[in-house]
């Protein structure tokens, strides 16, 4: 019996420890083993033992400790039931599915104070295999891969850095730091092929005029809080994370971020963003042009954006048409746990061309399961209006569920 309640003490003793993981734990059954040891109830041997396999595994949980200091994690999942009808060319076949939409795995290291790394996986649906073979299937390729430097506060710009390798291009990651609803789908210029997220190249962002103060940031958005904007500048290959780069060409990019009035409508921000090279085509690359105003306003409880875009060609290199379009968002949060989007987008794809324009419509409620914008549930309306003679009407509900760590 005395040796049956010796060994349930010693097991709850090795939890406790186990559970500390302290150097106060690592005393505390120091002692504990001495105590055993002059009741006779350990040899010295056996103590000794004991307390080398402790020190060894105290060492190597130090050595995991350590090889982890500097490292950050973050993960973000799209999962999604579908349920409409697929107009465009498809003559409005229907459908009812659940899908995987993204997914998203981030590691962040942090080398020295003035650099760091990132690399970004990216999970999604193959869609079209040319040979079938992984047509719905899930593949992971690599959407961010780069190293940032971090440089001094310069004059007026504050906070400013570098990324060098596989980069955000200087709009999506501006935009969805306004629009929160990606898991809803892509924004307006990337749903209408423009261009996406990524690219292999340089990019160097900046704030303006020191941070906006801390109860914005706190209550309503911390990301870009440059007191007076920020901005983005790039040098890109051009063909984007999802293609491999076609020709020479190297294509400029670059958004500039004013907030007129700090102190008065600190969340009201004007932008300008443009791109100019060449689509991503092997021979003959067509130009492609993007100009983009950007208007929102930021409040605890709205959102409202607006965006004028016009250009020519895309970053596939698909065609050289000129283009233009509009969109409008609102987002309307009565309450810290619920959510209200509106969306409506206008695009022409070939302005020399007649009654082949689209408009796009978008009405959800969102339920925030813990933080604003972080884990969330999405239940939205999407449909589309093709004016293009022999196309039918995208219309689709769809349930999304939002992890993100």
């Amino acid at each position: 019996m005395r040796r049956s309640k010796l060994y349930v003490f010693l097991l709850c003793l090795s939890c406790i420890l186990l559970l500390a993981g302290t150097a106060a734990a690592a005393d505390t059954q120091d002692a504990v083993v001495n105590k055993l040891v002059e009741k006779g109830v350990l040899t010295k041997e056996e103590a000794a033992s004991l307390l080398g396999e402790q020190q060894k595994e105290s060492k190597d949980l130090e050595g995991i400790v350590k090889a982890l200091k500097g490292f950050k994690f973050g993960l973000l999942w799209y999962l999604s039931y579908q349920n409409g009808e697929k107009g465009d060319n498809d003559n409005g076949t229907g459908y009812s599915q659940f899908t995987i939409k993204r997914g998203y795995l981030t590691v962040k290291k942090d080398f020295l104070p003035w650099f760091s790394s990132r690399m970004t996986l990216d999970v999604t649906t193959v869609k079209d295999d040319p040979a079938d073979d992984y047509t719905g299937s899930l593949a992971v390729r690599i959407k961010y891969m780069y190293g940032q430097f971090n440089l001094p506060d310069f004059a007026f710009l504050t906070k400013p850095f570098i990324e060098f390798g596989q980069v955000h291009m200087p709009w999506l990651d501006y935009e969805e730091n306004l629009n929160w609803y990606r898991c809803q789908d892509t924004m307006f210029v990337e749903r209408n092929g423009t261009f996406n997220s990524a690219d292999v190249g340089i990019n160097f962002v900046s704030l303006f005029g020191g941070l906006i103060n801390e109860e914005y940031q706190k209550n309503v958005n911390s990301t870009y809080p440059g007191r007076y904007g920020s901005m983005a500048l790039s040098l890109m290959n051009g063909a984007g994370y999802h293609a491999a780069e076609n020709n020479g060409n190297k294509v400029l990019e670059g958004r500039l971020t004013v907030r007129p009035l700090p102190d008065i409508v600190p969340g009201l921000q004007l932008s300008y963003f443009g791109i100019t090279g060449k689509g991503n085509k092997a021979t003959e690359p067509p130009e492609w042009q993007v100009n983009l105003g950007f208007v929102s306003l930021e409040h605890e409880y709205v959102v409202l954006t607006g965006q004028y875009y016009w250009g020519k060609g895309n970053q596939s290199g698909a065609d050289e048409f000129k283009k233009d379009g509009y969109s409008f968002f609102a987002e309307i949060k009565p309450d810290k746990k619920f959510s209200v989007i509106g969306r409506y987008d206008y695009f022409n794809p070939n302005k020399d061309r007649k009654d082949d324009e689209n408009s796009r419509y978008i009405a959800g409620v969102a339920y925030h399961l813990d933080k604003q914008h972080m884990n969330m549930i999405l239940l939205d309306y999407d449909t589309v209006d093709y004016k293009q003679s022999g196309k039918t009407n995208d219309k689709r509900v769809q349930l999304t569920l939002q992890v993100a760590l």
